[in-house]
């Protein structure tokens, strides 16, 4: 371990802006801050773990229970779910959410940019261990760009004989003050699909609340969308491109207390708005053809 990360440091750090380390648990975290943000991503699954402004509160919700080991997803920040997205559609023995959020990736280059952002990319290709659960040749690379805002970009090409369909997400996990209090703009008129509902399909009426339990896969919208949150006196905005359906998730009080890597009272600090590719926004590829997912997310003050 102590090798690898010698050596990651000694090919991709960046003095003063870039440092592997090992994080929690063991896998190998980057550490990112430059003249705009703090960040930290995760090796492991290409995960965004950590993303904080200067002068700001943390934008990324991580649970003090989130567990730090090989082979585990990390329970906050921006998991991967790929190639697909939920539960497997035909083997429910496979892993939810897909494979990519929980094997390790290689660090493909790091850079500054000109107006003093950083940009970290990793890969990820098709192995024996992918092949165990999906059958086909693929290449992944995640971008990650921290600057006031963070910029992050899943590129997903086909490099197999065949054409292949995938669905994902960039499950972003976001900190509010209070959940209760917040209020998602971005999504009225919107068609979505309630899983707390049995999956019963509704029409989004005015802004989202959210006061129980709340899994909402919003169907066919490029829209951005704003969170206002009035205890940290500020909007998060998540613009997305790649992407034609948004996911909207609080685990609210039960479900928080069957979670084992989720504290009980942690969902009050939380919500997710998830740039998706879902249900019907499935990705067909032909062989040789990309398809990039991207958002960006960035702060806004609330003046009262």
């Amino acid at each position: 371990m102590h090798d690898d990360i010698e050596r990651l440091n000694r090919h991709f750090g960046i003095d003063e802006h870039v440092r592997f380390e090992a994080g929690p648990g063991g896998p190998v975290i980057a550490n990112v801050r430059n003249q705009h943000a703090a960040a930290t991503i995760a090796l492991q699954g290409g995960h965004v773990i950590t993303f904080q402004p200067h002068g700001q509160e943390p934008l990324l919700f991580v649970s003090h229970r989130s567990r730090y080991a090989p082979g585990t997803a990390i329970r906050g920040g921006i998991p991967i779910c790929w190639p697909w997205f939920g539960p497997h559609p035909s083997d429910d023995s496979q892993p939810a959410h897909g494979f990519a959020r929980v094997l390790p990736w290689s660090v493909i280059g790091t850079a500054m940019t000109h107006d003093g952002a950083t940009q970290l990319r990793l890969g990820l290709t098709d192995s024996a261990a992918t092949r165990r659960y999906w059958p086909h040749a693929f290449r992944l690379q995640v971008t990650v760009t921290v600057e006031s805002s963070l910029h992050v970009e899943l590129q997903m090409e086909n490099a197999d004989h065949d054409a292949w369909s995938c669905t994902g997400a960039l499950h972003t996990y976001l900190a509010v003050g209070d959940v209760t209090r917040s209020v998602i703009h971005g999504l009225n008129g919107t068609r979505y699909i309630d899983k707390v509902d049995g999956g019963a399909r509704k029409t989004q009426r005015g802004a989202i609340t959210i006061d129980r339990e709340i899994d909402r896969i919003f169907l066919d919208t490029t829209a951005t969308c704003a969170i206002d949150d009035p205890d940290m006196r500020r909007r998060i905005v998540i613009e997305k491109r790649g992407s034609h359906s948004t996911v909207v998730w609080n685990p609210w009080i039960d479900k928080a207390r069957r979670m084992a890597d989720f504290r009980a009272d942690e969902y009050r600090r939380m919500v997710c708005v998830e740039t998706a590719n879902a249900v019907e926004d499935v990705i067909r590829l032909a062989p040789g053809a990309t398809h990039t997912l991207g958002m960006k997310l960035r702060v806004e003050a609330i003046h009262e």
